[in-house]
Order: structure tokens, then C-alpha cells, then sequence
């Protein structure tokens, strides 16, 4: 008896500080997020999607780097940028998910770096002209993300938070 094997989709692995672009069936995957941002871009005309694995808000907040996805300051001009440069000319439109605050209970700081890098993806959205259509952010638990270009429909798995469809 001969079985069929069902192809999955390709996917496309989004490491800390990083970002890629996919479409059609591709899909983009992160996972790690803690006080991190995954942000997700997708253009619904063209079914082109971008995900960053976002580590810190601004450039000057951690040590110098050439990584500009590193930072939400510079990565969305550039991920914009590469979505054009592959097609993308629609409305492009956001998603967030991360920005916990990781460890509270042993942080005496006061400092909540994922709250930091969620504003700081939110202003340069804002400045860009990029709409946040939805998002799962805060608390105190990590989170993995999976993108499916074609649709931009964002899974979110967290063992403590649940899964969630953005």
C-alpha cells in the first residue's frame, strides 16, 4: 500500500534580532519571546507578510550593533522597505505579539523592557503610517509566533498564556 505524503508549507525560521519576508504558502516562525517583539507586517493585496524577532526598543539601548532588525526603531522602516522591494503595494497593516515582562517578581528595577520594546514598536508603526490591527502583548509569560503569508493570520502559543489566532 502506498501512502501519500501531504507537503507542509515552507517555513521560514526568524531568529532573536532578525526578520524575514515570505508569500504565498510560506510561513514565518519565531519563537523565544519574552521581553522580545515579534512583529508581523502583512499586505492583504499581495499576500506578503514580514515578521522581526525585535530585542530592543531603540538604537542606544544596548550595546552598538549593525543589526538594525535588532531595534523597533529601525527595523520597521526596513522591513517595509523589503516587502516593497518584493512586491508588496497595499495597504500594509500590523500585528504585535510579546513584550512580557519576564521575571517580575525578581526585577526590583521597576524597569519592564517589554513594555518598552511594545511602545517603541508602536511609535515607529505610528511614524511609518502603519495601522496595528491586533495584538497580544504583556503579562508575564513567553510566546512563539507562526505567520501564514498568504493570509496573515498570526498563531500565538504560550504555555502559560494559551494559543491565540490574530
Amino acid at each position: 500500500m502506498n501512502a501519500t505524503a501531504v507537503a507542509s508549507p515552507p517555513e521560514v525560521v526568524v531568529e532573536i534580532a532578525d526578520f524575514a519576508v515570505a508569500a504565498g504558502d510560506s510561513v514565518l516562525v519565531t519563537a523565544g519571546l519574552g521581553s522580545c517583539v515579534a512583529l508581523v507586517l502583512h499586505d492583504r493585496t499581495t499576500g506578503i507578510a514580514g515578521l522581526a524577532h525585535i530585542l530592543l526598543p531603540a538604537v542606544g539601548t544596548g550595546p552598538t550593533s549593525i543589526h538594525p532588525a535588532k531595534y523597533a526603531d529601525t527595523v520597521v522602516p526596513l522591513l517595509l522597505e523589503e516587502m516593497r522591494r518584493h512586491g508588496a503595494r497595499g495597504r500594509i497593516v500590523a500585528k504585535l505579539a510579546g513584550g512580557a515582562r519576564m521575571f517580575a517578581a525578581l526585577l526590583s528595577s521597576g524597569i519592564n523592557m517589554g513594555q518598552r520594546n511594545v511602545d517603541a514598536t508602536r511609535a515607529a508603526l505610528k511614524r511609518a503610517g502603519v495601522l496595528v490591527v491586533a495584538e497580544d502583548v504583556g503579562g508575564e509569560f513567553g510566546r512563539s509566533v507562526r505567520v501564514e503569508a498568504a493570509t496573515g493570520t498570526v498563531r500565538v502559543r504560550s504555555l502559560a498564556g494559551g494559543n491565540r489566532d490574530l
